[in-house]
């Protein structure tokens, strides 16, 4: 190992434990490798040159901010309000419904904004608060929130799964036909948790709707709920590219927010604009720094040395898939979503294809596992989210999450080894 290898891993094991923004972290430690490289490789302009390159080099990545754009809109018209009155209709009778409906409410908003933290923190305080008027325990009613806010971007369209298209070369329509069934999964077995739970604690049965009372709320809920129609219909219809569908489907969420429900002035159009801005300045910063970081490992050959090792441990495919996802799971506990995919699913892609592991059955069953990751002790950015939108001490939430953690492991742990619970709707297309 060469001194500007040394130099660089050892810069960025120390931007965690400073605790340096993960941009800036990654640039000052490619900046150290390319000062004491030497060779053909000594070029500090090789920096200015890859973070560039990242920025210009896919059309997929234009529809990030696009969603980001979209989500900003759908959490600031009735857009939100209309999903949760709908799924209040649709389930809420059942015992424990408020906690059912938040879980179908996160799957219909899934497939509008691709966002585990808009979801949480969109739909999350509407949630919270009304199962805590219902008499639900405030841990339970934040960790319910958080583990359904993971549905976010397994189910279509996901911001995540975009990145790992980028990286991987896998269809982004795959990847998204391929997170329909394991996102539904995931919702009904939290909803059996909540059942579970609900009856052991006599949680009351929500409000019974007759079907006139339910048409009414179907109908002014449609205009919001046409926007998944509009962007996934776009997508699968051919029509329209991912990058397109979220043009599309951002212009669809201002005309139904401004003409429909009413809800969006000049204000708040101009203040969604300055979010969406400052969220992709953010995840551009990253991915630049991030792009400059895989060049600097792929040359070093870094991800081949991953896999030799690995396959030197084991060459059963189903033991490097559990060891995978184990890692993972760890690294979701400590490391921010967008970190594992841009820095770390390179390394192990070229273990994933030595293996013979179809690309979109992976970047699905990542995908969860970072989501997971998510909602995991002790650093789970939606564990922060619902306490800090609701006042519910951290703790609390965490009691309460533990037991749906091993539920979504469960999920996991079936899309791990079941492949064709994702590859069989992207198969049925023919994607």
């Amino acid at each position: 190992m060469n001194i500007a290898l040394v130099v660089f891993v050892v810069s960025f094991i120390l931007v965690f434990i400073i605790r340096i923004p993960i941009a800036a972290g990654m640039f000052m430690s490619s900046i150290f490798y390319f000062s004491l490289a030497k060779g053909p490789i000594a070029d500090i302009s090789m920096v200015a040159t890859q973070f560039l390159t990242s920025l210009n080099s896919s059309f997929v990545l234009i529809a990030v901010p696009l969603f980001v754009f979209m989500a900003e809109i759908m959490n600031t018209g009735k857009v939100t309000d209309m999903i949760f009155s709908f799924a209040t209709a649709l389930v809420g009778r059942r015992r424990g419904g408020l906690g059912h409906v938040n879980v179908v409410a996160s799957i219909i908003f899934s497939g509008m904004t691709g966002s585990a933290l808009a979801d949480a923190s969109g739909l999350g305080m509407m949630e919270i608060r009304a199962m805590k008027q219902h008499g639900y325990d405030d841990g339970f009613s934040c960790a319910i929130t958080a583990a359904s806010a993971t549905i976010g971007p397994v189910f279509p369209p996901s911001i995540p799964m975009i990145f790992y298209a980028m990286l991987s070369g896998a269809s982004v329509g795959a990847l998204f036909l391929g997170g329909m069934l394991p996102g539904i999964l995931v919702g009904l077995a939290l909803m059996a948790y909540i059942g579970y739970v609900a009856n052991k604690r006599g949680y009351a049965r929500g409000q019974k709707f007759d079907f006139r009372q339910l048409m009414v709320i179907t109908v002014k809920a449609a205009p919001a709920l046409f926007s998944v129609v509009v962007l996934l219909g776009g997508i699968y219809s051919g029509i329209v590219t991912p990058t397109e569908a979220g043009a599309l489907a951002s212009l669809y969420a201002i005309i139904i927010s401004v003409f429909v429900y009413r809800a969006m002035g000049w204000r708040d159009f101009f203040r969604i604009l300055a979010a969406t801005v400052k969220t992709t300045g953010i995840l551009s910063l990253l991915v630049g720094s991030a792009y400059v970081f895989s060049y600097i490992v792929a040359i070093e050959r870094i991800p081949n040395a991953v896999a030799e090792f690995l396959l030197n441990v084991t060459t059963n495919k189903y033991l490097l898939l559990l060891l995978v996802n184990a890692i993972f799971i760890v690294l979701g506990m400590f490391v921010d979503t967008m970190t594992i995919i841009l820095v770390f699913i390179p390394i192990v892609l070229p273990l994933i294809e030595a293996l013979g592991i179809d690309l979109v059955h992976f970047g699905v069953v990542v995908t969860l596992n970072m989501m997971i990751g998510l909602s995991t002790p002790p650093f789970g950015m939606l564990l922060f989210v619902v306490s800090g939108i609701s006042g519910t001490p951290l703790k609390a939430v965490i009691q309460s999450i533990t037991p749906m953690l091993f539920v979504l492991f469960g999920v996991l742990f079936l899309i791990t080894y079941i492949p064709s619970l994702v590859t069989f709707i992207p198969n049925y297309f023919g994607m």
